[in-house]
């Protein structure tokens, strides 16, 4: 069997002495080993492909990992972790103990800053950059982003701090595929589809710099060039206009998938002495036909058969068609709910696909709005809306919400706006890991006044609930978890539930479980197991509101067990649990026992499966069963 090439790369400086001919050898050995291999383990796809060659190129330019590169989010860094020492270990990414689908300062030296989110690149570059000038001021950094990743606020607040400061060594590549997850959207993504070649101009700026050094030309002259030549420039190409405007050189667009421009474009942006943008056209999933022909759908995958370029088993990173996700049933519930209502609208922030209303998108088209990677944006967004009478409904990941905290506090819930937030993903999401799990928005909503806070049991629940959320007319947030139902029978017409109100929805005796959310089905299979092995019964309740509690059920309820649990998927600190013992507290209630809280510990979940997170953190049916029978036995005998 012929020796590959990339067999004798150790590192990325084994890339410095290879000929241009060579390197291109390599890019098409590592793309050609990336879809074999993520064929098999599934992970994110099509984004690493397009950014093959640039990969290449940045490692072949920088000296890693002294000069510093910072890749925005991680789906296009694959290759960069096979040719930093990762490539044999590429088979168990983002599986528990394998590495990370993203980027993490504690899994190689290489990656100079972790991040699961968009739009930070360029802003720890600068902070970088500007420690470094002390430190090490010969080093260079390099912020890899996105053109979506660049719809974000953030993104721009740094490129005018860099600017600003004029950082010399500073680079910052624009990975320019005109796609974030989805189609990007925005005056933005039109302004980047209107680029000219800058080669020509880029070349003519250096040969009169080098001559203008040398002497051969007077520096009147000279700056009466530079500055017709930036008129020039900024006439024929609008981004290099922008980008100037911010105080950086313009170099490009280059194509992204011909290394060798690349690498010269790169050496360019070396030789400037203020901050530089490298502009790289490339396409998602670039070398894989499938992918390029539907960088959506490949965007994060399953494993799938190379030859056919058909998934095995299910479709990328969605449940089986039997029972529906909970994303598919609120996509559903949506359009039923805004065909009823003309004043209900949906807003994303990048992710229709994700969120499902891409499906909303297709019945209803002037009542989605994707504002693009901007959850701050959409969120006071939404809150104009709201004041005119509007019912908008913000879906946003539990991740993602974070990042518009402030505006949820001030834009929306001091002006007691109705807004619903349909908070997905909702709990631990599996392979994605620390940087995704959405394990603390019920800890950062609850403290808010004017918002109300729920979680379904099951599918069907979930429909009622943004119903209700959408009939509030105040705050309102509805979460859920990601994956599938639990395939009950969806009621055809929706109902407005009465608020603050839990119900009962198993009896017993011995053991008390107060459950939020479809987490609840972990108990429910925890309470079988206890009757059908210990004959230990156990009481559940379906709480459905974080807040308001059903102040009245839980009084009732929570003096009349010797064992009393609250379940919950969400970090234990400051959830739901918390709520419940507060209330026991202030209220006074006299318990026969201490309450134990199941959820997520005091520590972030890494990557695994879903099911392994849960048993993890100890709320998997098996913990709770084994607990319960624990301390029911206990009682027992002490009674």
């Amino acid at each position: 069997m012929e020796e590959k090439l990339i067999d004798t790369l150790k590192l990325p400086e084994d890339l410095r002495g290879l000929q241009p001919h060579e390197l291109d050898q390599v890019a098409h050995e590592l793309r050609n080993e990336l879809i074999d291999t993520v064929s098999r383990s599934g992970g994110h796809f099509a984004s690493s492909l397009g950014a093959t060659e640039m990969t290449v190129a940045l490692h072949t330019v920088f000296d890693t990992p002294h000069d510093r590169i910072i890749w925005d989010v991680g789906h296009q860094a694959y290759v960069h972790k096979m040719l930093t020492g990762r490539r044999h270990q590429m088979g168990g990414i983002r599986t528990l103990n394998g590495i990370s689908g993203f980027l993490k300062r504690n899994e190689s030296p290489f990656d100079a800053f972790g991040a699961g989110h968009a739009g930070t690149s360029i802003s720890a570059a600068v902070g970088m950059r500007v420690a470094l000038n002390s430190q090490a001021p010969d080093r260079y950094v390099a912020a890899v982003i996105g053109d979506g990743s660049l719809t974000s606020g953030m993104a721009f607040e740094a490129l005018n701090h860099a600017g600003d400061l004029g950082l010399k060594r500073f680079i910052v590549v624009l990975n320019d595929n005109e796609m974030s997850i989805s189609k990007n959207v925005g005056a933005l993504s039109w302004l980047f589809s209107r680029t000219v070649t800058g080669g020509a101009s880029s070349r003519a700026r250096e040969t009169v710099k080098n001559l203008y050094k040398k002497g051969y030309i007077p520096e009147l002259l000279y700056r009466a060039m530079d500055r017709a030549e930036e008129a020039t420039q900024g006439f024929f190409s609008t981004p290099a206009m922008l980008f100037e405007a911010f105080g950086f050189r313009y170099i490009g667009p280059v194509d992204g998938h011909n290394l060798a421009a690349v690498i010269q474009a790169l050496e360019n942006a070396k030789l400037q002495d203020i901050p530089v943008i490298v502009h790289c056209h490339t396409v998602k999933g670039k070398g894989y036909e499938p992918a390029e022909e539907d960088p959506i759908m490949w965007h994060g995958v399953v494993p799938f058969d190379r030859s056919k370029g058909e998934f095995k088993g299910s479709a990328p990173i969605t449940p089986p068609k039997k029972i529906p996700s909970y994303t598919a049933i609120f996509s559903d519930a949506v359009i039923q709910i805004a065909k009823q209502d003309p004043q209900v609208v949906a807003i994303t922030a990048a992710m229709p696909s994700g969120t499902g209303l891409d499906k909303v998108q297709a019945v209803l088209p002037e009542r989605v709005f994707d504002v693009g990677i901007c959850e701050q944006h959409a969120v006071t967004y939404a809150a104009g809306l709201a004041c005119e009478g509007v019912k908008p409904i913000a879906a946003i990941y539990s991740t993602f919400l974070q990042r518009g905290y402030d505006q949820v506090v001030h834009d929306v819930c001091i002006q007691k706006l109705p807004v619903t937030f349909a908070i997905d993903r909702g709990g631990v999401v599996g392979n994605d890991g620390e940087t995704h799990q959405g394990v603390f928005d019920i800890g950062y909503l609850r403290a808010i006044p004017h918002m109300t806070i729920m979680s379904p049991k099951d599918e069907n629940e979930l429909r009622h609930m943004l119903y209700t959320a959408t009939q509030l007319g105040a705050p309102a947030a509805v979460r859920y978890p990601r994956g599938n139902g639990s395939g009950v029978a969806l009621d055809p017409e929706l109902k407005k539930l009465p608020i603050g109100k839990g119900e009962i929805v198993r009896q017993g005796t011995d053991a008390l479980l107060v459950c939020f959310g479809p987490i609840i089905q972990n108990a429910i299979i925890a309470a079988e197991k206890l009757s059908s092995d210990h004959g230990i019964e156990c009481a559940i309740i379906n709480a459905r509101f974080a807040k308001p509690l059903d102040t009245e059920l839980l009084r009732r309820e929570l003096p009349k067990y010797d064992v009393v649990c609250t379940l919950e998927d969400h970090s234990i600190a400051g959830g739901f649990g918390s709520a419940v013992i507060e209330f026991a507290n202030d209220e006074g209630i006299n318990l026969r026992t201490t309450i134990k809280r199941f959820g997520v510990g005091d520590s972030f979940v890494p990557h695994g499966s879903q099911t392994e997170q849960y048993a993890m953190n100890g709320y998997d049916p098996v913990s709770i069963s084994n607990y319960i029978a624990r301390n029911a036995r206990a009682s027992r005998k002490v009674a």
